[in-house]
């Protein structure tokens, strides 16, 4: 599957069904009824207001995207100021796939929701380096509302993961073109850098593959020697 169409939302995508399965802490807005069951940590019937647990994306985005919200998202702690700081800092000395191996496509996710109360995100993320990559394109029309807790920490995702997709995008391509470099770090990259550093590995391969063919000698056609052929015998037959 191409790099474009394998990041695009689509339910086919094997790479977004492992980015949605994700889960996001989330707290409960209103009292479920009869759900009790879900938390563990008590033995009551119902589940309360406030009670925080887990759910995969693609459920907590349905349960928080409706006119009354059941429950508000938490920002994953990979996203937020201690660890921004930290890519700030070097972005290249991080092992990405061990705070998620889908962190970019979680980030990019995360990024399509905002809070009443905050700003929106930027329209200059459409013209952000990954999204050219990725060709995602937010169509405001779809735009959803949806309750974050700590919601000011949301105006960070686009520049977070631009900016360290900027920082490591060169020494993954070096990576890749190196002929001595480990072949197993694929598997210590998430999977967009992964995916990239594949497609390096192969474009490298098939340029060395190219260039040892070496120049062929050219043949002249059948047809054009014939008409060759006819032209001579006729100038012959002229003079």
């Amino acid at each position: 599957m191409s790099l474009i169409t394998s990041y695009t939302p689509n339910y086919f995508s094997i790479n977004d069904i492992l980015a949605t399965e994700e889960r996001i802490l989330c707290t409960i807005e209103i009292t479920l009824p009869r759900l009790g069951f879900l938390d563990v940590s008590t033995d009551e019937e119902d589940l309360k207001k406030g009670t925080k647990l887990e759910f995969p994306f693609w459920l907590a985005q349905t349960m928080g995207c409706r006119r009354t919200p059941i429950v508000s998202i938490e920002i994953p702690k990979y996203y937020k100021e201690g660890y921004r700081e930290i890519l700030e800092a070097d972005a290249c000395a991080v092992t990405l796939s061990r705070w998620n191996p889908c962190y970019y496509e979680l980030g990019m996710l995360l990024n399509q929701f905002t809070n009443a109360e905050t700003e929106k995100i930027p329209a200059s993320l459409e013209k952000a380096i990954i999204y050219d990559i990725l060709k995602i394109t937010i169509n405001e029309r779809n735009e959803k509302i949806i309750n974050v807790v700590n919601c000011g920490e949301c105006k960070y995702l686009n520049k977070i993961y631009n900016q360290t997709f900027r920082s490591r995008i060169r020494l993954v391509m070096d990576w890749a073109q190196n002929p001595v470099s480990d072949p197993t770090l694929g598997s210590q990259l998430p999977i967009l850098e992964r995916n990239l550093f594949t497609a390096g590995r192969k474009a490298r391969v098939q340029l060395i593959s190219w260039l040892k063919e070496g120049v062929g000698s050219i043949e002249t056609s059948e047809v054009v020697a014939s008409f060759m052929k006819k032209r001579k015998r006729a100038e012959f037959e002229a003079n």
